[in-house]
């Protein structure tokens, strides 16, 4: 049950934040140049195959630095001219991507029942922007330019159990709360991490921003939404 856990391990983007708008948006300067029309999904899986290629080769680098290479690799397969000025624009694009309607509230209400904890593939100062929309103070924050590597490493899993058995919370007692099975889900089977599925694409085909994860991994919930798994806690406090 939802109620047998003392920490929510969130991933922000793709689960709290709707970085998937949050994207096409920002990048409507470049594709509305591309000669050939590009459906929404074939934009989101352009980016997820860049970021996911920069992210394994320079680990290290922040977030809103990563993306301008992003957002260059976008233009040269697309064939359209991209000035550097576009490129870094876009990097720091990440703040206006708004939140999931759902998000603050049920954080808010969450927030009276477990630790909550950030997990996440960005940079600290471009999270305090995304962190004003999500309208809750965190127990605690880990993020990629902490930890000098992007999920799905390993390495960003092993930091944050550390660093939250630091604070008095058990592996046992955290459930790992993500939309994304390649960055998350997969890592949290291998570290032996319950996992919370938030199904944002559950209308829609495919992966999305995301990299196709191949084999799927084992979640312990599933909702499709924020609402429903406060729900499913509020049923689960009545019951007990």
């Amino acid at each position: 049950m939802l109620t047998d856990f003392d920490a929510l391990t969130f991933d922000c983007y793709g689960t709290l934040i709707d970085w998937e708008s949050g994207m096409v948006e920002a990048l409507k300067g470049l594709t509305d140049r591309v000669q050939r029309p590009l459906t929404r999904d074939q934009i989101l899986e352009a980016h997820a195959r860049h970021e996911s290629s920069q992210q394994h080769y320079t680990p290290a680098k922040r977030y809103r630095d990563l993306l301008p290479i992003v957002y260059k690799r976008l233009a040269e397969e697309w064939g359209v001219h991209a000035t550097h000025e576009d490129c870094v624009e876009y990097g720091r694009s990440v703040g206006n991507w708004p939140a999931f309607e759902d998000t603050p509230g049920a954080l808010q209400y969450l927030k009276k029942y477990f630790k909550l904890v950030i997990l996440s593939n960005v940079d600290n100062e471009t999270f305090q922007a995304s962190n004003r929309r999500l309208q809750v103070d965190f127990d605690a924050i880990y993020t990629a330019e902490d930890i000098g590597s992007y999920k799905p490493s390993a390495r960003n899993f092993d930091y944050m159990i550390e660093k939250l058995e630091g604070i008095g919370v058990k592996k046992e007692k955290i459930l790992h709360t993500a939309e994304s099975i390649f960055h998350d889900h997969k890592p949290a089977n291998a570290h032996g991490l319950k996992s919370c599925w938030i199904y944002r694409r559950h209308a829609q085909t495919g992966f999305g921003a995301t990299m196709n994860p191949g084999e799927m991994p084992h979640v312990d919930f599933r909702f499709n939404s924020m609402h429903e798994l406060v729900k499913t806690h509020q049923e689960q406090l009545r019951v007990k």
